[in-house]
């Protein structure tokens, strides 16, 4: 990606190909993000997936304590049926989904792309669930004695000792929503509306031709926030998929 966002626009599709280009093009990057306005596509891209990351940070634990540490009938038949919904194909729900949100008035707005992220997902309701129930619960009866309700001792005593799944949470649901392009691609249509995945598809021409040097400059600087969060979380990341992995 980066020795071709570095060449000349002639330079892309010699053969053999020439890996160090023979002159450095950096104004390849200027000429990407400002064939395009960028910037607002940035604000959107973040806008959607900072609040999907909080839906899924107030939700997912929430539902996943439920599941572990509350004794009610039929509970682990609810967890089953919640498990099965990963098995269905995104496709076979695409057309209902879009039809219900069309009833709503949702079309393009930013809501498919963000409300559905506040009830929780079933891959990280599995995920939270298995390390609650690592947890001893001589936790949740010393804060019973303490006074506590079942949300205070989920608030004050479960959530703070689950910061390395919440970090495996945050950074996943991060990931995928920042590089989702097919629910963007069905919810939005106006032109400063789309997000970034959406704007780089916008890089192929009327009849096919793409600027590659210029897309593959501007991919660079949209991975960037990924590479970062990922860098910088990773030690929380790492430990949260193996205390979540240990046990099942």
């Amino acid at each position: 990606m980066l020795s071709t966002a570095l060449k000349a626009d002639g330079e892309v599709f010699l053969f053999p190909p020439r890996w160090i280009p023979a002159k450095l093009h950096w104004e390849n990057f200027h000429r990407g993000l400002t064939f395009r306005p960028f910037g607002r596509y940035f604000l959107n891209t973040a806008t959607v997936t900072g609040l999907a990351v909080v839906g899924q940070l107030l939700s997912s634990p929430l539902v996943a304590y439920a599941f572990a540490r509350l004794r009610a009938r039929r509970r682990d038949v609810l967890f089953i049926l919640v498990l099965s919904t990963m098995m269905i194909p995104s496709q076979v729900t695409m057309i209902p989904t879009f039809v219900l949100f069309r009833q709503l008035g949702w079309i393009n707005t930013f809501k498919p792309l963000i409300v559905p992220h506040f009830f929780g997902s079933a891959f990280f309701i599995f995920l939270m669930r298995q390390f609650f129930m690592r947890l001893s619960p001589e936790l949740d009866d010393a804060a019973k004695i303490d006074g506590c309700g079942y949300f205070g001792v989920y608030s004050r005593v479960i959530l703070p000792l689950a910061k390395p799944p919440l970090a495996t949470v945050a950074i996943f649901s991060f990931m995928w929503n920042w590089n989702d392009f097919m629910h963007p691609l069905i919810y939005l249509s106006s032109e400063h509306k789309l997000t970034l995945t959406l704007a780089l598809s916008r890089f192929t021409g009327q009849y096919g031709e793409t600027a590659w040097n210029l897309l593959m400059a501007v991919s660079l600087v949209t991975v960037l926030p990924c590479v970062a969060l990922f860098f910088f979380a990773q030690r929380y990341f790492i430990q949260g998929i193996v205390i979540t992995g240990v046990k099942g």
